[in-house]
């Protein structure tokens, strides 16, 4: 049963690839019609006017211009998205980035107060401390 489960996704997988194949094919073939017709006037001779392109070529450089717009557009679309995507995650990044800045500096300015303090609790109990000591000397 699984051999017969792999072949249906081998089959599968296959008649995928060659639909793919067979579009790639196609635009290929599309885009070769287009690039002949496109460049077909530099080599002939200069005439009175140029020959207009059949009705089968000009839908072809139609529908070939279509697909590479469609293409672009949606790729454009796209990176123009993510761009601005990352720029706003940068400004954020910027914004957390100060944010954390500054509570780093006033943990080290509480620090430095509260080791301020600690030094004048313990100056005033060694104080404390040798006047006892005083007083119970004399």
């Amino acid at each position: 049963m699984n051999a017969i489960r792999s072949e249906k996704i081998e089959s599968t997988e296959t008649e995928v690839a060659d639909s793919n194949l067979a579009a790639v094919t196609e635009v290929e073939a599309g885009i070769r019609d287009f690039v002949r017709n496109d460049i077909a006037y530099l080599r002939r001779p200069a005439a009175g006017s140029e020959p207009a392109l059949d009705s089968s070529a000009e839908a072809t450089v139609t529908n070939v211009n279509s697909l590479i717009q469609r293409v672009a557009g949606t790729s454009l679309a796209e990176i123009e998205n993510l761009i601005s995507e990352l720029e706003s995650l940068r400004d954020l990044l910027h914004a957390e980035g100060q944010r954390v800045q500054r509570e780093i500096s006033g943990y080290a300015q509480l620090s430095q107060a509260a080791m301020k303090s600690t030094r004048m609790i313990a100056d005033n109990v060694a104080q404390w401390k040798r006047a006892a000591d005083g007083l119970r000397n004399s």
